[in-house]
């Protein structure tokens, strides 16, 4: 429609028409663009974490309404699929096309702690030709080649482009249907999913025969206080999640996995650390040493897998500690951890539910596999976990099998869910992007390899007043939500 001003008319009443009218087809233009999204959120089934997810969707919901009566689809992962490898995506992807493949245009990803600007992320999205392929994030990049990733790149790391989940991610609904289609073509074969941001880049990368990360300045994890999150369609809002005062030491026991050799070399350096924020610790070992102590559970060393003795530990802290307390940890001798932030963490979760909590990682999920907590960054469990798992009978057919992977088949079978904290980190701090880290206040780091564990524990653990003033601050933006 074009303005003119006939006589009767003042200039300004046709500017005002003018205005009226260009407000007017935004408005439209944006409710007709919402419709055009499916938003996923990338939630668990644990309680704390799926009452955040709702949280979230309400928080979508709102900002929607504004727009228009007919509210954007909202989906939750949890809810999406019984499957133990929903939070993998990419088993999703062909009921992703069947679904919405004729009626939308965007998948949009994020995690529960993602918070989304609506009119910023339809003003973002609109920058990009939605009948293209479009794989759309905020870029993180491996400085050096690393483990986690295989050694991928290892000639320039940072060349290849993944997306850092916080900030959330899009694909265009033409890129969903082609890797619908090659799924239903070629089946998943991977067996391990170590970091799933990383495997999902390369898996749409094809090689160079896919596009590439399209990094989005507007996809942030600033803090939403930040100045800078005027510019931002998504923020994130949790470094390290408090829901009250932190557990009580007491309420925390800690077990340290070690064996003779390794006495005079890590057990020193976890005295140097992270013990002395911990109140009830013991070291279990092939061997007992009275100056450390370490308790000898009667289980044969093993050089892999350590299967026998964690399950002897978990039969020792139920029949033999204090029926009181609600939580177990058990780490290596070269797991170095919080035990500070830990105990804030779990002011989150209701230990009288099965709880297992830690990095969460996945074995041939492609084709009905199962999660599992992988050890070195920390095992995390309610005490009702443990009295379940052992009611079950579910145990190790070897004493080196690896205990982690046999844990992630045992709850699994009983249908208890892995509760994931990317907080928790199998890996040194370099071995993760610096953006990754940024947003985090972590919990634990592992591995001693070419690197001095002290100075790694002062530097990213130990525990520091900015600790408490952060812990102030998100209470704060929390409560504007």
């Amino acid at each position: 429609m074009s303005c003119f001003s006939p006589s009767k008319f003042s200039l300004a009443v046709v500017r005002n028409l003018c205005l009226f009218l260009f407000s007017l087809n935004i408005f439209i233009s944006l409710f007709t663009e919402l419709q055009e999204i499916v938003f996923v959120i990338q939630s668990q089934s644990n309680s704390f974490h799926s009452k955040r997810a709702e949280d979230l969707e309400r928080n979508i919901l709102k900002q929607a309404e504004v727009l228009g009566k007919e509210l954007p689809r909202i989906l939750l992962i949890h809810q999406m699929d019984r499957h133990d490898g929903a939070w993998t995506i990419l088993p999703l992807m062909q009921d992703f096309s069947a679904s919405y493949g004729r009626n939308s245009s965007w998948i949009f990803f994020c995690e529960e702690d993602t918070r989304i600007q609506i009119v910023k992320l339809l003003e973002t999205l609109r920058r990009f030709d939605k009948s293209k392929e479009w794989f759309l994030g905020k870029a993180l990049y491996d400085e050096e080649s690393t483990i986690i990733h295989h050694y991928a790149f290892a000639e320039n790391p940072t060349v290849f482009k993944f997306p850092d989940f916080a900030a959330g991610w899009a694909l265009s609904i033409p890129l969903v249907n082609k890797l619908a289609n090659k799924l239903k073509s070629e089946p998943l074969k991977s067996d391990f999913t170590i970091d799933l941001k990383h495997e999902i880049a390369l898996y749409i990368w094809q090689k160079g025969n896919g596009p590439h990360l399209t990094p989005v300045p507007e996809f942030c994890t600033d803090d939403l206080n930040s100045y800078k999150a005027v510019h931002c369609a998504t923020m994130f809002s949790n470094f390290l999640p408090v829901c009250g005062d932190p557990v009580k030491k007491e309420d925390i026991f800690v077990a340290v996995k070690t064996c003779r050799k390794f006495h005079r070399d890590r057990i020193p350096i976890v005295k140097q650390t992270w013990e002395g924020e911990a109140t009830l610790v013991e070291y279990y070992s092939d061997y007992a040493e009275t100056s450390i102590p370490t308790i000898d559970l009667g289980v044969p060393n093993t050089e892999r897998g350590h299967c026998g003795k964690t399950f002897a530990i978990l039969e020792r802290f139920l029949n033999h500690s204090s029926s009181k307390t609600p939580w177990l940890v058990i780490v290596d001798d070269d797991t170095l951890i919080s035990i500070f932030r830990l105990r804030k963490l779990l002011s989150c979760y209701d230990p009288n539910e099965p709880v297992f909590l830690g990095e969460r990682y996945g074995y041939g999920l492609g084709t009905g596999g199962y999660s599992y907590i992988t050890g070195g960054g920390g095992m995390v469990f309610s005490r009702e976990a443990i009295q379940k798992l052992l009611a079950s009978k579910c145990q190790c057919y070897s004493n080196d099998a690896p205990d982690d992977m046999v844990l992630g088949m045992c709850f699994s079978g009983l249908g208890i869910p892995i509760t994931h904290c990317p907080l928790f980190h199998q890996a040194r701090p370099m071995d993760y992007p610096k953006d990754y880290l940024a947003h985090q206040i972590p919990i634990s780091f592992h591995k001693h390899w070419n690197v001095d564990p002290v100075k790694v524990y002062f530097t990213w653990l130990a525990p520091k007043m900015e600790d408490s003033f952060t812990e102030k601050k998100q209470r704060r933006i929390r409560e504007d939500l």
